[in-house]
């Protein structure tokens, strides 16, 4: 990737799935990015909450942990479910 291209990534729009320690309400979407929030709890283990949606940003998604950071909430995993196709082909 040279970087011209490594820029316009940054700047794209992304899915991304966010997992955490611990149980975040449904309330907190619109604080973190209107993510779609959904908590899971597995027998004698601690809940696990997921966020998935679209950011417009990479510095959107570096809000969004921050802002669980801010909250207490342990980093489990971030994934980037779907990249731009500009971003992946640099001749665009």
């Amino acid at each position: 990737m040279n970087p011209g291209s490594r820029r316009r990534f940054f700047d794209l729009p992304g899915r991304y799935r966010i997992r955490v320690h611990g149980q975040l309400s449904a309330s907190l979407a619109d604080r973190l990015g209107d993510l779609t929030i959904t908590a899971r709890h597995a027998a004698d283990q601690q809940p696990v909450t997921t966020l998935t949606g679209e950011l417009t940003d990479q510095a959107a998604l570096l809000g969004v942990l921050n802002t669980l950071y801010d909250m207490g909430f342990p980093l489990l995993k971030v994934e980037r479910l779907r990249s731009p196709s500009s971003a992946e082909d640099p001749s665009h």
